[in-house]
């Protein structure tokens, strides 16, 4: 005698699906951690290869480290990752000045920024400790000259900072971040440093080596007003190790 299969009740469908939502609930964070781990670990491999290739400019030019710009009297300008045509609004990667030693610009921009450059700079989600390796020297009449520092002068390789995660502020609406590639030191007041990566941003350091660390995060109001809450809330915060933001012990030349 044939029997007739019973079917789900609406009931037993609705647990079916509960239960997926709730798998789904705890499986997705898990999924995406595990997705941005692997994002930073290329992001650290780029840092590296970006921080070898600083190395071995600062070679060619008698050990004087590569400069955050070369000022151009024209319509060029030069940075380490491109240079930019400010007349045509065009990028060209292969004047960077960091290119000849890498020649593949894919490095140049971290895998979890990808989204939020800005165009005038094209793509990088990397800032360079320019105030202390390459400081930029204002004349009476606001030009200015880039003073490059030498790698003999660096006295803790493996304690200094030259290339990290970088981010800034909109100036536009104060709030939504973009690309930037000038890193300021703590006694600057101005945490440009990203914890991008499930809250750690990576850092590449003078003797080749890269790491990541946690960024720290300022109190209540600092600089010209600025609000702590903000760039917590968007993982901007310092590189430092001492605890006190006045010092610049990792980015200094000590």
């Amino acid at each position: 005698m044939l029997t007739r299969s019973r079917g789900f009740t609406l009931i037993e469908l609705l647990v079916v699906i509960a239960i997926i939502a709730i798998l789904a609930a705890i499986l997705f964070p898990v999924f995406a951690r595990a997705r941005e781990k692997a994002r930073q670990t290329q992001c650290l491999s780029n840092l590296k290869q970006i921080t070898l290739g600083w190395m071995m400019y600062a070679t060619d030019y008698d050990e004087r480290v590569m400069p955050v710009e070369i000022p151009s009297s024209g319509d060029v300008k030069f940075f380490w990752w491109t240079a930019y045509n400010s007349a045509t609004s065009t990028q060209i990667p292969e004047g960077g000045l960091l290119y000849p030693y890498m020649k593949n610009k894919q490095i140049n921009a971290c895998p979890s920024f990808k989204n939020e450059l800005r165009s005038d700079v094209g793509l990088t989600g990397y800032a360079y400790n320019y105030h202390y390796l390459s400081r930029l020297a204002y004349n009476p009449d606001w030009t200015y000259e880039v003073v490059t520092t030498s790698l003999a002068a660096i006295q803790s390789p493996s304690e200094t900072v030259v290339f990290a995660d970088g981010a800034r502020i909109s100036f536009m609406d104060g709030k939504t971040l973009e690309g930037n590639t000038y890193l300021e030191p703590p006694s600057q007041n101005y945490p440009g440093f990203h914890g991008r990566h499930n809250g750690m941003g990576n850092i590449g350091f003078a003797d080749g080596h890269a790491k990541a660390e946690t960024p720290a995060y300022r109190t209540g109001t600092f600089g010209y007003g600025s609000d702590a809450e903000v760039y917590r809330s968007n993982s901007l915060g310092d590189i430092d190790s001492d605890g006190d933001l006045t010092t610049d012990e990792m980015m200094d030349l000590q």
